[in-house]
C-alpha cells in the first residue's frame, strides 16, 4: 500500500468491526483514496467561512510559492476522518474525544489525491466497564507517498460485552 506499509509493527487489520477488546496497540490499516477537488475546497470554504486567499485565490498561492491554490488544512483532517470511517476496517466508537498534535506537513492541492494509515497507538480502559479509549494516529499520505498531514485522535469505544460483566 506504498511506503509506510513496510514500517508498521503490529497486525494488520482486515475488514471487519472491532470493539475495543479487539483491538491491540500496534494494529494498523489502510483507507481508500479520494480526490481533493475544487468542489471541496469551494464548499468547505463556505461551511467554514474560510475564504482565505490561499485557498479561493490561484494567483495569490502561486505568488506565495505553491504550485495552485491548496485544500484547507482542516478539510483534509476532515477527509482523513472519513476515510477511517468509511473503510473496511471499523472500529466501534461511540465519539471523538479530540485531536492531539495535528500537523499539516505539505500542502494538499486541488487535484491531489489522499489516503490514510491508521494505527492504534495507544487504549486504555475507561471507568465505564463497557466502555474504554484508543488513541489511533493517523498518517495522511498523497499521491507520491508523501506524508502531507498527521496527528493523534481520542476514540471513546464500545467494550466487549464479556468486558461489561468481567
Amino acid at each position: 500500500m506504498g511506503a509506510d506499509s513496510t514500517t508498521l509493527a503490529g497486525r494488520e487489520l482486515t475488514s471487519g468491526i472491532y470493539d475495543f477488546d479487539q483491538i491491540e496497540v500496534g494494529d494498523h490499516f489502510h483507507t481508500s483514496r479520494i480526490t481533493v477537488t475544487e468542489s471541496h475546497v469551494v464548499g468547505f470554504a463556505g461551511l467554514s467561512g474560510d475564504m482565505f486567499d490561499v485557498h479561493m485565490d490561484d494567483g495569490f498561492a502561486r505568488a506565495h510559492g505553491f504550485a495552485g491554490r491548496i485544500a484547507h488544512g482542516l478539510l483534509i483532517l476532515s477527509m482523513a476522518d472519513g476515510l477511517k470511517n468509511r473503510a473496511p476496517v471499523r472500529i466501534k466508537g461511540i465519539a471523538s474525544l479530540g485531536w492531539n498534535d495535528w500537523r499539516f506537513k505539505k500542502p494538499v492541492l486541488i487535484n491531489d489525491t489522499i489516503r490514510v494509515t491508521v494505527t492504534v497507538a495507544a487504549k486504555k480502559p475507561h471507568r465505564a466497564p463497557d466502555r474504554g479509549i484508543a488513541t489511533l494516529r493517523f498518517v495522511v499520505f498523497n499521491q507520491h507517498d508523501e506524508v502531507v498531514q498527521e496527528g493523534e485522535t481520542l476514540l471513546f469505544c464500545e467494550r466487549a460485552s464479556e468486558a461489561r460483566s468481567a
